[in-house]
């Protein structure tokens, strides 16, 4: 087994309901990652205004390897990855959802998607080998809908393009630019990944309803960037004037 260094980014936005489940879980699956190399865990509090950011000082504050950051105000999950990536230092960043949409206990499946070959795996519940559990028709409506239209627009290959749950190497992060504070930008994510060239292999896995709190998400306004951002990448794609490339010569 190759050893690697991890971290393991988690934005935190009004979840002091499910913290102890969180440290539950997160327990059990860090041990098995430090069975692979050293492991950081990152969390985000994005202004949460339910006590979230002093339950995780009291939670995790003492752990090794831990590094908590508090936004003042909230300003998105997009925001919130950008800073967990920021402070992360592993040479595999992991991304997690903190509500148990994806069980922590799968990272290590999901990481052995990650061959030499692969920059980024994804997790994909729409792929024919995964699936999805009790989760709201019309959430996966919206999501499956999202994920067909950039199916067409960027890789048919990818079948699910939203999904946070994802294990990517530093380079692909340090080298591709979001705009997206929200939602949006998990997306965004993947797509310029795809667009720069960087190899991507999906996880099929179970999509769950989330197990504890409620989600933050506001469904219309998530609609609308989305809408945005594939008018974007239409233009980009196909009607863009292609442009006369400088050619470098080494001397």
């Amino acid at each position: 087994m190759a050893y690697y260094d991890f971290s393991i980014v988690i934005p935190c936005y009004n979840e002091a309901e499910g913290l102890p489940a969180m440290h539950n879980r997160l327990i059990q699956a860090l041990d098995m990652l430090r069975e692979r190399g050293r492991t950081q865990l990152v969390l985000v509090n994005d202004g949460s205004r339910d006590g979230t950011g002093d339950l995780l000082e009291q939670t995790f504050g003492a752990w090794p390897d831990t590094v908590i950051v508090h936004h003042p105000t909230n300003r998105g999950l997009g925001a919130a990855l950008r800073t967990g990536f920021a402070n992360a230092t592993g040479e595999i960043i992991v991304t997690c959802d903190s509500d148990g949409t994806y069980p922590f206990s799968e990272i290590p499946a999901l990481l052995d998607r990650l061959t030499p070959d692969v920059d980024l795996v994804t997790a994909s519940p729409y792929h024919a080998g995964g699936g999805i559990e009790n989760v709201p028709a019309y959430r996966v409506f919206i999501s499956k809908s999202a994920s067909l239209c950039y199916r067409i627009l960027v890789d048919a290959r990818i079948h699910t393009y939203t999904a946070l749950f994802r294990a990517c190497r530093r380079h692909v992060i340090e080298h591709i630019t979001t705009h997206a504070d929200g939602f949006l930008m998990v997306t965004e994510w993947l797509v310029e990944a795809l667009l720069s060239g960087y190899r991507v292999a999906e996880y099929p896995t179970t999509l769950r309803v989330r197990q504890y709190g409620q989600s933050k998400a506001r469904v219309w306004q998530i609609t609308k960037t989305h809408i945005r951002y594939m008018s974007s990448i239409l233009q980009r794609r196909f009607f863009a004037r292609p442009q006369t490339k400088a050619i470098s010569r080494s001397r």
